[in-house]
């Protein structure tokens, strides 16, 4: 495992570099953050997605949208739509929240972020009033997040931050990734 260096924020990584799921731990520890347990689709006998939160095809990893949850891994608040009942900064920590419930999916699923070699891409969706365009500031600290934790190797990302009339359980944000595994 190589050194890791922090510059403005960002671990930096070599390319060899893996960061494990005890790594990620600590450096979000660091920031007062912790992964949830993993979430699960509510499902009752009207709802049935059938569907995967993630799905691994060889290297490739593809996260179906998640949403802001607790540390129990249960849906949580704020609800609402943003620019009438969420603000900026409570959005901005839903997406956090978002974000780390990915990671925990993604680590459920290939047993440890040691795996991860890039995070390709976020799609970030936020629930909003008509008018409201700052979209991407939304979703920077989420971004952010997966840079301080992973290095820009790991970390960097393209994404998508769109506005939507509404998400499902009323929630502000949604992200769904894509991602590629080192080969085993």
């Amino acid at each position: 495992m190589g050194q890791s260096v922090t510059t403005g924020g960002a671990a930096q990584v070599t390319a060899a570099e893996r960061v494990t799921s005890r790594e990620v731990a600590e450096r979000l520890a660091r920031k007062e953050l912790a992964l949830p347990v993993p979430w699960r689709i509510p499902t009752s006998p009207k709802l049935r997605i059938p569907a995967r939160l993630v799905r691994v095809v060889g290297t490739r990893v593809f996260v179906s949208g998640h949403v802001p949850i607790a540390e129990d891994g249960q849906l949580t608040g704020p609800y609402g739509t943003i620019g009438d009942t969420v603000g900026l900064r409570c959005a901005q920590d839903a997406a956090v929240r978002t974000v780390l419930s990915v990671l925990a999916s993604v680590e459920q699923t290939v047993g440890d972020l040691g795996r991860v070699r890039a995070f390709c891409r976020l799609h970030c969706m936020a629930n909003s009033v008509p008018g409201f365009i700052d979209f991407p500031a939304v979703f920077n600290p989420a971004s952010q997040l997966l840079l301080d934790v992973f290095g820009e190797e790991i970390g960097y990302h393209a994404r998508v931050a769109v506005g939507t009339i509404a998400l499902p359980w009323d929630v502000p944000v949604e992200i769904a990734a894509e991602l590629e595994l080192h080969p085993e």
